[in-house]
């Protein structure tokens, strides 16, 4: 009872969730982006993205989980799942940023290959945040905005419930 009133008064608001979410992911992006920069020097461009992009995924899951969204805990293997998704969609928009960056400039330099990525970053994660809160952490945020006592409407769900689970039970009921 203690989680459910604390996690209530953790869950943050649109533009609060959205700051959070800035100084979050954009920590993580930024490292991200330094990092992708070293290591395209020893291995290609795509492959240090992807690898990168893994990784700071699975960070910024579990900051966004703990913090950003107010879930009050680790994110779950599904939360992983469905923020890989949204990371695999952001994931194809640097790398056609940075394609099309080669195929304008023949011989960008490291200054305008990171203002390219980090931009290409940013817009990935304007729709990134809206997938993840809508989404993803959707559930643990409705959950814990809910005051604790508030009724909550039943719908179908009590009918569901009370019909045998298939033609068999309802066979040995008669």
């Amino acid at each position: 009872m203690e989680t459910a009133q604390h996690q209530d008064q953790t869950a943050p608001g649109a533009s609060a969730a959205f700051a959070r979410y800035v100084l979050c992911g954009g920590g993580v992006g930024l490292t991200a982006g330094f990092a992708v920069a070293a290591l395209a020097s020893w291995i290609p461009w795509a492959l240090a993205n992807a690898l990168v992009s893994v990784v700071s995924t699975l960070l910024a899951t579990e900051l966004h989980a703990r913090f950003t969204f107010g879930a009050g805990g680790r994110a779950t293997w599904r939360q992983h799942a469905q923020s890989a998704g949204s990371a695999a969609a952001a994931y194809v928009v640097t790398c056609a940023a940075m394609f099309a960056l080669q195929q304008l400039v023949a011989s960008p330099g490291a200054v305008l290959e990171q203002v390219v990525y980090l931009s290409a970053s940013a817009l990935a994660g304007v729709a990134r945040f809206a997938v993840l809160r809508l989404v993803v952490f959707a559930r643990n945020r409705s959950r814990a905005a809910a005051p604790l006592g508030t009724a909550r409407p039943v719908h179908t769900s009590v009918a569901r419930a009370s019909l045998p689970a298939d033609p068999a039970t309802l066979c040995r009921a008669a």
